[in-house]
């Protein structure tokens, strides 16, 4: 038996932040897939596992616990597997970070196709997300990364804060080589942790399982269709 369901649409995005400290800690989880997440979404709210709009959505089934939005996934999964930093500022730095990606991934689909990108929209978004970009170059910087070496925090092995970071970059930018090169530009030392962590063999392992199961997909919809029109893929 799985150790959790993950309640996900089959594509990587948001869920596959998730995906990668599960990936990481070696924990194994059964997708429920789509049909079964319309199924709760239009179904009452007293029979969710925990209420939610939309997923991702964690059961942890040895703790009989469930819980929904992304960051507070995350920190629950760097809570009881160990993965947090130990003191209260880094922990604090860990999940405003997570949160970061979060917006991100809102705003590169321009809060989940509320409207759809055209070139001037795209034009006019570049510099906001080249800004996004050196956020996470300076608070590396404030910890010492190096373009050759060391995490996003400091410390010896990579935390919560690697992981999503590789995750968020390696995703976009693998499909969408154009803003590959924006963080290249905008953010070399941030480019340079995601090869490095994106290399190690978990998440590896995981983007091939994501590439065989969603091929080229990122987020779907008409909102990645608009997106991949601006960007010539």
């Amino acid at each position: 038996m799985s150790d959790y369901d993950l309640y996900y649409w089959s594509a990587p995005f948001r869920g596959q932040f998730v995906r990668a400290v599960l990936a990481w800690s070696g924990k194994t989880w059964t997708e429920a897939g789509d049909a079964a997440i319309s199924r709760l979404m239009e179904g009452p709210v007293r029979d969710m596992p925990v209420p939610f709009m939309g997923p991702p959505m964690l059961i942890d089934r040895k703790a009989d616990f469930a819980i929904a939005e992304m960051p507070a996934i995350i920190l629950y999964l760097g809570e009881t597997l160990s993965l947090m930093p130990a003191t209260p500022a880094l922990r604090a730095l860990t999940m405003k970070i997570v949160n970061d990606a979060n917006d991100v991934i809102d705003e590169i689909t321009l809060d989940g196709g509320r409207e759809m990108w055209t070139e001037k929209r795209w034009q006019d978004f570049v510099p906001r997300l080249k800004k996004w970009m050196s956020f996470w170059d300076e608070t590396g910087r404030r910890h010492n990364l190096k373009a050759e070496s060391g995490f996003l925090l400091g410390g010896e092995a990579p935390g919560i804060a690697d992981i999503v970071t590789a995750t968020l970059w390696s995703t976009m930018t693998d499909r969408f080589p154009a803003i590959g090169a924006i963080l290249e530009d905008a953010a070399p030392l941030t480019a340079s942790l995601t090869r490095r962590v994106a290399a190690l063999p978990p998440l590896v392992r995981l983007a091939a399982q994501a590439r065989q199961d969603y091929g080229d997909a990122y987020c779907g919809g008409q909102i990645e269709a608009s997106l991949r029109k601006v960007l010539n893929v």
